[in-house]
């Protein structure tokens, strides 16, 4: 199996990375957002908005 950043075998010890330099990598990589999935909007969502500001127009302030 090859580590996922480096493509070098892995080491038990780190498994699935080579090394803690990679385990490092991929563990910033998950806190600065890059493994977030895209999602598309949809008309739903759209629907969402208005309903939601409808109702928030609604409140007295």
């Amino acid at each position: 199996m090859a580590c996922p950043i480096c493509q070098k075998p892995t080491a038990t010890a780190f498994r699935p990375f080579c090394s803690k330099r990679c385990a490092d990598i991929d563990l910033g990589k998950w806190f600065s957002g890059s493994y977030a999935i895209p999602a598309a909007a949809s008309e739903d969502d759209e629907d969402l908005e208005n309903e939601l500001r409808a109702a928030d127009e609604k409140k007295p302030h």
